[in-house]
């Protein structure tokens, strides 16, 4: 349950305190029972709306207070007539926008139903998830409020959605909540300070999905020196705090046998760039480079929560990219556990290098039937696409296509980007198999092109997340830094095209 808002199914009816939220279209008539339920106040409200100009536009509301003739305090007509562009109605995004408008209320009832066409319980669930998700806030370090008053938990907003069928509701909501709560789990992750959330304790937090029924494996770095993990153990090698490698598997597939789908985070708990450091501005942001692995653990829980009818694991490589007298250096050369040697022209090339190994762990060990790896890789993936989807890279054009509509399903949307051989030369190396960057031009592209040389014939996609993940601008469901990016993706991902349809 969200520790900010408590959110309960129940027949429609009339609310005796708190909001009551009713939706209208661009004619500014509500539902046959919302108008039962506003009575003579309908009335008043057509005059309100008419006064200032409010049209029943999809994403707009009308708010009044003390409306004449309702028990509740507050009315919110919430408008939900299409917008020019046609683009058919997003119940999440409704849901986060009516409880961003709540404010300070503590309790609203939610009419769910509309003139023009049937909410179903699906619709209803998808609300719910947005509201959720809106309300997710990270404020445990903040010891007091703005008037410096000691801290005080706030009660969640109490919000009831009625439905005509709230079993039904209740039943369709439980798939998104437990996304919800893999999303939540993942923006915490981000957001967590680095002296908090280093790889041993990340490695716990991931260890904490064994209460679901994931089977958890935590390799240290003797265990990881023995695979001859050399890229992701040369990376945390200037770091007095240890590296990682955390291994989840969720087995919810009919047969306990079947290969499963993969997927493999990027985590690097903190970056200064290593010996080639960052520079001062904006390097507090560098705590959220390990957000691809948060997404791998809170997709996990997603799925182990639901019960997900799939055989999956999550495999990610946990490290700190520090600067001393132990670090890796430009010029050095290191072995990968597939034998690969690299050579280091910029330590802040460093999430590759990790990946690089926990991608050949996972292609050799797990045997999948493709790969998808998450990383915060390169700021040039920013230039090219700003922070409105992620880039794609695949070796799979199925794969490829199956990402893109579910990126359009959830609102997480993902570009595919080029490659191919002329990228590929661009990292060869004089001295090395491979080196760890190419230079300014196509920066991205070179780092998938790395990556590919990792994981061979295995079906495989990049996620380059660096403009979703972290410092994303706020949306109608997300005002997080960490937005938990990739979550809701992959777990449409595995439900429209990888879950066992046969079993029970």
């Amino acid at each position: 349950m969200s520790e900010f808002v408590k959110i309960a199914f129940a027949p429609i009816g009339a609310p005796e305190d708190g909001a009551l939220v009713v939706f209208v279209g661009d004619d500014l008539k509500p539902g046959p029972r919302a108008a039962k339920i506003l009575g003579e106040a309908a009335a008043t409200t057509e005059s309100a709306a008419k006064t200032i100009g409010f049209k029943g536009h999809v994403l707009t509301v009308l708010d009044i207070l003390q409306p004449a003739g309702l028990a509740a305090g507050r009315l919110l007509l919430v408008g939900y007539a299409p917008k020019k562009d046609g683009l058919p109605l997003d119940f999440a995004t409704l849901g986060g926008f009516v409880f961003g408008k709540l404010g300070e209320t503590k309790k609203a009832t939610v009419i769910f139903e509309s003139p023009g066409e049937a909410w179903d319980s699906a619709a209803a669930a998808q609300f719910a998830l947005g509201l959720r998700l809106r309300a997710y806030r990270f404020d445990k370090y903040k010891s007091k409020k703005k008037n410096g008053s000691e801290e005080e938990k706030a009660e969640p907003i109490a919000a009831t959605i009625g439905v005509a069928d709230p079993a039904s509701a209740r039943l369709a909501y439980g798939a998104c909540e437990a996304v919800a709560e893999g999303v939540e789990f993942a923006r915490t992750l981000v957001n967590e300070p680095p002296n908090v959330l280093f790889p041993a304790e990340f490695a716990s937090r991931a260890a904490t999905l064994a209460k679901l029924g994931v089977e958890v494996e935590i390799l240290d770095e003797k265990a990881m020196a023995k695979l001859g993990m050399g890229a992701l153990l040369g990376v945390g090698q200037g770091s007095k705090r240890e590296s990682r490698l955390v291994v989840m598997r969720w087995r919810g597939a009919k047969s306990k046998k079947a290969k499963p789908v993969a997927f493999v985070g990027k985590g690097v708990c903190f970056d200064t760039g290593g010996i080639s450091i960052k520079p001062a501005q904006g390097m507090e942001d560098m705590k959220g480079d390990m957000a691809g692995a948060a997404c791998v653990v809170g997709l996990i829980h997603a799925l182990a929560k639901r019960k997900a009818k799939v055989n999956a694991v999550g495999v990610i490589g946990l490290v700190e990219n520090m600067p001393s007298g132990e670090a890796i250096r430009p010029g050095d050369i290191l072995k990968a556990m597939s034998g690969q040697t690299i050579e280091i022209i910029n330590t802040d090339a460093e999430g590759r290098l990790v990946l690089a190994d926990a991608l050949y762990y996972t292609r050799e060990k797990l045997k999948p039937i493709f790969m998808i790896d998450l990383a915060t890789l390169t700021g040039a993936i920013l230039v090219a696409l700003g922070q409105e989807h992620a880039g794609l890279f695949s070796n799979d054009d199925e794969l490829a296509t199956r990402l893109t509509n579910s990126g359009l399903a959830t609102g997480e949307t993902v570009w595919r980007m080029p490659m191919g051989p002329a990228y590929d030369r661009q990292i060869d190396s004089r001295f090395a198999d491979v080196k760890n960057a190419a230079g300014r031009n196509g920066g991205s592209i070179t780092a998938a092109q790395f990556l590919k040389r990792f994981v061979a014939e295995t079906p495989w996609a990049h996620l380059d997340i660096a403009g979703t993940a972290m410092s994303s601008p706020s949306n109608e469901i997300n005002t997080s830094w960490g937005s938990g990016w990739g979550v809701r993706l992959l777990d449409r991902l595995v439900a429209d095209f990888y879950e066992d349809r046969a079993a029970p």
